[in-house]
């Protein structure tokens, strides 16, 4: 990835990423309501942004934001039901959602306990569309943030490697099954992801200092690397990661 593409911040551990991501969560939040009035953000599962969702809902932050403004999506979800333990859902509403005052018809969750995953999808991208006002087969809704991770093989969302989601180029939403989790996710695809007009990952941990010197310093390899396909065109591309994700790294920002 071309070094002029992205922002990198190196930062001293995860609740450093974790307070940086709140500030300008909270920046672009601001922006986008005093802008259009209202902010449509993409969350993101895993353990890592668990603790940006914390800071979220406590002061500062809470007050920092005009919860009547934002629109609440996700960039994937497992294909369990809401309440399992493993529900990208249910880790946002345990952690942020429920403590702070968004109204629930502005919190858009992905339904991947559906047996029709593909009509999931289907209807994922129609409520994404009505949203935002556009027409559900047209351009991809462009997002104000999206919130993404990076897994120890280079996924993101729930683009994983030499899956089937990685082809896609029309379709904001698709039904992905990942052979090596055995798993059946539901995830955002590259047309949409790379609308946004920012996305930010959150890195942190030994097991990221691989996959995220591959990904930004590496050859282009985008099969293998899913996060080489988030390149946001005019929007800008944002890597938070802590000392340990960073080491390998060659080069910072």
């Amino acid at each position: 990835m071309n070094q002029s593409d992205y922002d990198l911040r190196q930062l001293a551990g995860a609740e450093q990423v974790a307070v940086t991501a709140a500030h300008e969560f909270v920046r672009l939040a601001q922006e986008a309501v005093a802008d259009r009035g209202r902010f449509p953000v993409a969350l993101s599962g895993g353990s890592t942004p668990r603790r940006l969702y914390q800071l979220l809902a406590e002061k500062p932050f809470r007050e920092q934001i005009d919860w009547s403004k934002i629109e609440v999506f996700w960039g994937d979800e497992r294909g369990v039901p809401p309440d399992h333990p493993d529900s990208n859902y249910r880790m946002a509403r345990e952690t942020l959602l429920e403590k702070v005052p968004i109204p629930a018809g502005h919190v858009h969750r992905m339904q991947g306990e559906r047996e029709d995953r593909d009509a999931a999808a289907r209807d994922y991208q129609a409520e994404i569309a009505r949203v935002f006002g556009v027409a559900s087969e047209g351009e991809p809704a462009p997002f104000d943030l999206v919130l993404l991770g990076m897994g120890p093989d280079g996924h993101t969302a729930s683009l994983f490697p030499l899956t089937g989601a990685l082809k896609e180029t029309r379709r904001w939403v698709v039904a992905n099954y990942v052979p090596k989790l055995n798993a059946h996710r539901l995830t955002l695809t590259r047309p949409i992801l790379n609308r946004a007009a920012q996305v930010m990952f959150l890195i942190v941990g030994p097991d990221k200092a691989k996959p995220l010197a591959e990904v930004l310093e590496g050859p282009p390899d985008p099969e293998r690397l899913p996060s080489q396909f988030i390149q946001p065109g005019p929007g800008r591309l944002l890597f938070l990661a802590d000392t340990e994700a960073a080491r390998q790294l060659r080069r910072g920002k």
